[in-house]
């Protein structure tokens, strides 16, 4: 109770300081301040009307989509791939990401060992599809698996691009 009464003195106090008529200097200060200044203002610069461009490049062939060269008729090799064949499991992986490990003779046929990315062993034979590129296995040896790509030309035929993997050594499998 006792602070709430110097409270309110101490509020009273400071609302009676701020009243009377002390600050004439300062509204005399202010009424000065605005004589000699000058009153007529510049009206502001007429606005431009905006006027819109129209685009006219529709018309342009597109930068970010490959450029078609046209070839005349029959020009192409008629190589394809079979795109309605059933998909094998190691075309899911580029070949960079599968590495010959080792061969395997069985009932006359030689088979290669190749593992993904994710360790995971594989075993091929010739007539075998590996890669994204519809690649197919034309020869295995003990240190190599060559393969037959067809992969797709910037003229849009098919090309057949040789391409192998190599026997990865034991330091190279670590890695």
């Amino acid at each position: 109770m006792i602070r709430t009464k110097l409270l309110m003195a101490f509020a009273g106090a400071l609302v009676i300081g701020c009243g009377g008529e002390s600050h004439q200097d300062l509204r005399q200060f202010v009424k000065d301040s605005g004589n000699g200044l000058p009153v007529h203002i510049d009206p502001l610069p007429q606005a431009i009307a905006y006027e819109p461009v129209t685009y006219a490049a529709f018309e342009m062939p597109n930068p970010f989509e490959p450029r078609k060269v046209e070839v005349a008729k029959g020009a192409g090799s008629g190589l394809q791939p079979d795109l309605n064949r059933r998909k094998e499991p190691l075309e899911a992986f580029p070949l960079d990401n599968l590495k010959m490990v080792g061969t395997l003779y069985r009932d006359r046929v030689t088979y290669a060992l190749v593992r993904t990315q994710d360790n995971t062993i594989y075993r091929v034979k010739t007539g075998n599809y590996m890669g994204q590129d519809f690649g197919i296995v034309a020869e295995i040896s003990d240190a190599s698996v060559n393969l037959k790509e067809i992969v797709q030309d910037g003229a849009g035929d098919w090309t057949e691009r040789p391409s192998s993997l190599l026997l990865q050594d034991e330091q190279e499998q670590k890695k």
